[in-house]
């Protein structure tokens, strides 16, 4: 019965900080797509980040011909870098995010030692999901209407 009442409680959270991460990816100036992403730890949330050009770059991710610029940050970058500048660490952690990883943010990922990512929406390809699955990160692909 514990476990259920556990379980039960871990969907709630999951689903607020997605939907807080939906939030956050408004914030994004990216047309094509808004990714946003939260770093929760402990119960609380220790980074965000949502894609975007560097700090002090224009806010426009796409160029000309509507293809997005090869600068650009993806929400889980900015979200890992931000908590590495602020002293905290990630270790242990859970990543929400609007869209799984490319394959790039997967190494991220792996690297700052999140142990569990909790997404929305498939990326167009499986690399990172895979390679997340092979260092033995925990994946969700969560339903928000659950």
């Amino acid at each position: 019965m514990e476990n259920q009442k556990n379980s039960a409680k871990q969907k709630q959270f999951d689903k607020h900080y997605l939907e807080m991460a939906t939030i956050w990816s408004k914030n994004s100036y990216c047309q094509r797509r808004q990714v946003g992403a939260l770093i929760v730890k402990d119960k609380m949330i220790i980074s965000d980040g949502f894609n975007g050009t560097p700090a002090g770059f224009e806010n426009q991710c796409e160029d000309e011909d509507f293809k997005t610029k090869p600068y650009v940050l993806h929400a889980e970058a900015n979200a890992i870098t931000k908590v590495a500048k602020s002293g905290n660490n990630s270790c242990g952690a859970t990543l929400y995010v609007t869209t799984s990883q490319c394959i790039e943010c997967a190494k991220l990922i792996i690297q700052a030692g999140i142990i569990r990512v909790v997404y929305l929406n498939e990326y167009h390809n499986r690399d990172g999901l895979d390679l997340l699955s092979r260092a033995g990160v925990e994946i969700l692909n969560f339903e928000i209407d659950e």
